[in-house]
């Protein structure tokens, strides 16, 4: 039984190094592309679809939508230049990393992908309208909701479509990396430049980087075969010709409550993993409590002072557990030897002496494993949120989501994890065990000087206030005698 209990303790603390290691250090790396160039009049493509093929692109003429503040630069041909939103807090070129981001190809019945120049039926300041006299497609775009652009494809006879999205790998030192996304009810990151294909139906597709999307969502989902290429393009199209095609354009900064308004399943940029359900609950409390301080590093404190105390009964088992474990350790030390040739008696003995002193094996690691739940959506959160981009703390922070420039807090971060490991009770005797927790605040500091210094913050905070409580439990028992 104890033995059960150190392994609990060991696989709580494991977990955690393995979260942060895993995505931090040992992530696949995306694989180096060729070199690639990317302009209006020489795009970039896979190999098209079986029986298809790409002609030479004609002039294309600039064009532009606007309402408002809302722009999106854009060709005859149906290639997306260029947006901006005032919502969107870093340049456009910045985040899609391509000239021409992202380019739509038709396919009338019987004739092959080609790079479409329509003449202008109605242009105004928010709409446009454009025709192939050859083929009869009309192209129509305005915006809608005042915030995306919606195209509409329509022909007289079914058509086949391509959308080839357009990009350059990058990686920030704050570990942003971009990607190409798509959302078939589920989100999924595929990297620039891998080959991966997938049949999917989709609500959404783009090019996810550095807090912000840029996405060609569909009204309606549709089915499609999405295909990533090793020249850096992400490519959809549809296996069967489709009557019309409707679709909108949004470039947005990845704001969980705006992107939830846009719907078509967009908030799912915002990726929160397996604990969306509490990360969603976290989040909303980091939003209520800066509209109170206005400060998102005293919302972090705030909420965490919040959490630890709605986990304090957890806590409280947690310590009393460990300590009453810590003083039968000598006793079941004495038992371990005396019966080591009888392992029935010996558990037998065991099962007595805990129950005698109400100790629970288990007691001190069951509570752990129940706040790792609220751990790992605090971690997403503070990596995924972006009201902590650009957003100032005290002093020397100046951005909450990028890493501490002087590494301070990662440093108190493993000074508060000594301390707490100094006042908790012992309750290993296994020396490799020993070395293991001796260690970890060294592996767990070194592995926090590249994260976000809001996560720092909330690990510094969360110790803190752990060893806090940790003392008060134990002034509160310290007078109960255990019955060993």
């Amino acid at each position: 039984m104890a033995n059960d209990q150190k392994n609990a303790l060991i696989a709580v603390a494991l977990s955690a190094l393995i979260l942060f290691g895993w995505q931090f250090y040992f992530a696949p790396q995306q694989a180096p592309q060729a070199a690639q160039t990317t302009s209006v009049s020489t795009p970039q493509v896979d190999t098209p679809p079986p029986g298809a093929a790409v002609e030479d692109l004609p002039n294309e003429t600039p064009l532009q939508v606007q309402e408002g503040e809302f722009k999106i630069n854009f060709t005859n041909g149906l290639a997306i230049t260029s947006m901006t939103h005032p919502q969107a807090h870093f340049p456009f070129a910045e985040t899609v990393g391509a000239d021409v981001p992202v380019r739509l190809e038709i396919a009338p019945e019987g004739q092959s992908f080609r790079h479409m120049s329509l003449g202008t039926v109605v242009g105004e300041p928010n709409k446009w309208i454009g025709e192939d006299a050859a083929s009869g497609v009309r192209v129509t775009a305005y915006f809608v909701r005042s915030s995306m652009m919606a195209i509409k494809v329509s022909a007289p006879k079914p058509f086949k479509y391509r959308l080839t999205f357009t990009s350059k790998e990058k990686k920030l030192e704050n570990g942003q990396t971009r990607y190409f996304a798509y959302n078939d009810g589920s989100l999924h990151h595929l990297g620039v430049g891998d080959d991966e294909t997938a049949d999917a139906r989709i609500h959404w597709a783009g090019i996810d980087f550095n807090y912000h999307l840029f996405a060609v969502v569909f009204p309606r989902e549709q089915s499609l075969i999405v295909r990533g290429n090793s020249n850096g393009t992400m490519q959809l199209f549809p296996s069967q010709p489709v009557p019309e095609l409707n679709i909108e354009v949004v470039y947005a900064k990845k704001e969980y409550n705006y992107l939830r308004s846009l719907e078509s399943n967009l908030k799912s940029a915002v990726d929160f993993g397996v604990w969306g359900f509490f990360a969603e609950i976290i989040l909303r409390g980091l939003q209520f409590f800066y509209g109170v301080v206005s400060n998102w590093g005293l919302a972090i404190i705030l909420l965490t002072f919040v959490v630890r105390l709605i986990t304090f009964p957890l806590q409280y088992k947690s310590f009393v557990s460990m300590k009453k474990m810590q003083v039968v350790q000598p006793e079941l030390t004495k038992l371990r030897e005396k019966y080591k040739d009888d392992p029935m008696r010996m558990q037998k003995e065991s099962m007595d002496l805990f129950k005698r002193a109400g100790a629970n094996p288990l007691g001190g690691c069951l509570p752990l494993l129940l706040q790792l739940p609220v751990f790992f959506a605090f971690f997403k959160v503070l990596n995924s949120a972006v009201e902590l981009v650009d957003a100032p703390f005290y002093g020397w922070i100046h951005d909450l989501s990028n890493k501490d420039p002087y590494y301070v807090l990662p440093l108190i971060v493993t000074g508060a994890m000594f301390m707490q490991q100094k006042l908790t009770p012992q309750t290993i005797t296994d020396p490799v065990q020993k070395k293991i927790f001796m260690f970890m605040p060294l592996i767990f500091g070194f592995i926090m000087k590249d994260q976000a210094s809001g996560l720092s913050l909330y690990i510094f905070v969360s110790t803190v206030l752990g060893i806090g409580q940790q003392m008060l439990v134990f002034h509160m028992i310290k007078d109960k005698p255990v019955v060993v």
